[in-house]
């Protein structure tokens, strides 16, 4: 039986009646090989957890709620040294200073271990790659894979994302003699190519960029025993699902899968539903937003005095990140900043890759302090000590506010998420609140006012124009394949990237500023 023929056997047993469903800590799973679990219409039920300036109230609406196992799941580790994996990664985990695992890995890494399907929810900065990347190495140690057929699948939505698992799990994969391959968009399409074809063990790509690759011929999945969808929300919210479901349909039969996510819709339920075998099921802040050490800020703006609040919060000492709608209010609003003097630089699908990769070192290095980002930034980028995030323009649903509020307070870290919301947006923001189950804390300012620095920590403008050097003065060359796809047409990944751009409401930002900030560490890393 191929593993679409089984999805199918499979679908028709979870329609059976009398099935319990719930949400547990460290254990609990659907089955739909066993007919013992159904998905309710409910949403997941979850406990509150509060923070210093606004708070956490339930589980978001429209989620799923989390199914129950037939399978008891084994129990969580309280150290990474209680878990039967190689010794080569338990030494780079002391290396590193790592003994304790966060809660989602010593829930799951028992369990995925052992070979189960596993269904992760938490926040990003939750530890959800460590959770997945030292099971898929240790089960995929000592093996060897042929020529364009890797023995190990990382799919993710962007191309900043897939970056960050690759470098979070070179240092491991070393340890254990496996070689990595990262398959993205915008990048050459031969060099990865040519690292498929002398053989890599795992693969990190994003869904368009490898389908492009088999159709190619230079890669094949029916070697893949290990798969995992990371973020697997936001490839349903950009039109990777039936990519996804076509790549899922092409891996061995029997692969074992783990879906990690930050929300879980009705999107992510059909992959569940669909592709993952009595899952250990975990969910590690039910939210997946907001956590205990992350405040919440709605700034009642005036249009007029808009552009000077910008101003003063992007004067800041320390490090921001700016959400702002669209590419070209971001390009405005870069410009405004540096003719005020904040070393500000854009980030978003408009740029290279290149660009973004070095726009993004500057940003660790201090040569830029401010970055104006469009939702190509919302997930893959870990910022080391980032500790405020503002939202421009208010985000057009909860799950980008939940995860552009991700970049900050990572790992235990605290951190504020405000978001400037002018009259007219006032209703539209409550709602969206709502349904995140957030109650933030909800002041008037205008800029120069004491709450204002109270809350960001923002300063008045110097006014001394700054210059930041492009980062890239010229796009690289690369063939007609590789941008265009086999028969002249973008690629997937291209597809979905200039699709979010234009999702965008138009609502563009502008603003004047100048600041200066410690230097801040950006690890594209878990």
């Amino acid at each position: 039986m191929n593993r679409s023929s089984r999805s199918s056997y499979q679908n028709a047993n979870s329609r059976s009646s009398g099935r319990a469903y719930g949400s547990r800590s460290g254990g609990g799973a659907g089955s739909r090989s066993g007919g013992s679990s159904f998905y309710g219409d409910r949403p997941a039920s979850g406990r509150s957890s509060a923070g210093r300036g606004g708070r956490q109230s339930s589980a978001p609406q429209g989620e799923f709620a989390m199914p129950v196992s037939t399978t008891p799941a084994l129990p969580a580790v309280e150290a990474f040294d209680e878990l039967d994996m190689p010794n080569a990664l338990l030494a780079v985990l002391t290396r590193q200073g790592v003994t304790t695992p966060f809660p989602i890995q010593a829930a799951t890494l028992p369990n995925s271990l052992a070979g189960r399907d596993v269904l992760g929810r938490g926040r990003t900065g939750s530890g959800k790659t460590i959770a997945f990347g030292l099971a898929v190495l240790a089960r995929t140690a000592g093996q060897r894979a042929e020529p364009r057929r890797p023995l190990a699948l990382v799919l993710v939505p962007t191309r900043e994302l897939a970056q960050q698992v690759t470098d979070a799990l070179t240092p491991y994969a070393h340890a254990v003699r496996l070689r990595m391959a990262t398959v993205v968009g915008g990048m050459s399409i031969g060099r990865q190519a040519q690292a498929l074809n002398r053989g890599a063990e795992v693969v990190v790509a994003t869904p368009g960029r490898l389908k492009d690759l088999i159709q190619r011929g230079d890669c094949q999945l029916d070697g893949v025993g290990i798969t995992v969808l990371d973020e697997a929300d936001q490839m349903a919210d950009m039109g990777f699902l039936p990519q996804v479901t076509e790549l899922l349909d092409q891996v061995a039969e029997g692969c074992q899968t783990m879906l990690f996510s930050a929300t879980l819709d009705r999107n992510v339920d059909r992959l569940v539903r669909r592709f993952l075998k009595d899952p250990v099921t975990h969910s590690v802040d039910p939210s997946a937003g907001a956590v205990s050490t992350m405040e919440h800020h709605v700034l009642h703006v005036q249009s007029f005095d808009k552009n000077a609040t910008i101003a003063h919060i992007a004067s800041r000492e320390g490090g921001v990140i700016m959400f702002i709608d669209t590419k070209h209010g971001a390009d405005r609003l870069v410009q405004d900043l540096l003719a005020n003097g904040v070393k500000a630089a854009a980030l978003h699908g408009g740029k290279s890759q290149p660009q973004r990769t070095r726009t993004l070192e500057q940003f660790r290095t201090g040569q830029v302090t401010a970055l104006i980002a469009t939702n190509v930034a919302a997930r893959g980028i870990h910022v080391d000590g980032l500790d405020l995030v503002v939202n421009l323009d208010p985000p057009n649903d909860h799950k980008d506010y939940l995860h552009r509020g991700g970049r900050t307070a990572r790992a235990g870290e605290s951190g504020t998420v405000v978001t400037l919301v002018l009259p007219n947006q006032r209703r539209e923001m409550s709602r969206m609140m709502a349904t995140a189950a957030i109650t933030p804390t909800t002041t008037q300012v205008n800029a120069g006012d004491e709450e204002l620095a109270r809350i960001t920590g923002a300063r008045t403008p110097t006014g001394i124009p700054t210059v930041i050097a492009d980062p890239v003065v010229e796009r690289p060359r690369r063939s007609q394949s590789a941008s265009r796809g086999r028969r002249g047409r973008p690629t997937g990944d291209s597809r979905a990237a200039a699709g979010r751009e234009s999702q965008a409401s138009g609502r563009e930002s502008q603003g004047s500023a100048g600041r200066r900030r410690a230097p801040r560490r950006v690890a594209l890393a878990a």
